[in-house]
């Protein structure tokens, strides 16, 4: 869909982005509750006498397990409901630019891989979704998503 058409399919549909500050807070809802889960999950293996230097180190060996559960999680509830836990706080959801559903497996879980390319060379990804006109980030862009409203 050209971005033509795609404006006018969402003026014809009532459909609009999702604001950066939305955006924003759906993204801290979610790190909090991954945080959380996480967590739950690994707190035993991180002993009580451990020095800080030694409590970093666990939890640095532990990163790949994160980068797991976030990709498990964001793929999971974009694919299955268009919206993590944040988003549907927020009111706001992912949709395919190609029909305006919610993405694919497919889409889902490559937007969730590159969401850590993202995450992982300074946030960067994120603030193009500032300096672009359908405030897409480098996921939404690699998965052909926008970020909308939900009604």
């Amino acid at each position: 869909m050209t971005n033509e058409e795609l404006i006018e399919k969402f003026e014809s549909e009532n459909i609009t982005l999702a604001t950066l500050q939305k955006r924003g807070l759906a993204y801290m809802i979610d790190e909090i509750l991954i945080s959380v889960l996480f967590a739950l999950i690994y707190f035993d293996q991180i002993p009580d006498n451990m020095t800080t230097e030694e409590m970093i180190d666990a939890i640095n060996g532990l990163f790949g397990y994160v980068v797991v559960l976030k990709v498990t999680y964001q793929t999971y509830f974009v694919w299955m409901y268009g919206a993590t836990l944040g988003k549907i706080a927020m009111k706001i959801k992912v949709i395919s630019t190609d029909d305006l559903e919610k993405p694919s497996f497919l889409f889902s879980l490559s937007r969730a891989a590159f969401r850590i390319v993202s995450e992982s060379i300074f946030y960067l990804g994120f603030v193009w979704a500032a300096l672009n006109p359908k405030r897409e980030t480098w996921h939404d862009r690699v998965a052909n998503t926008l970020v909308v409203n939900a009604h």
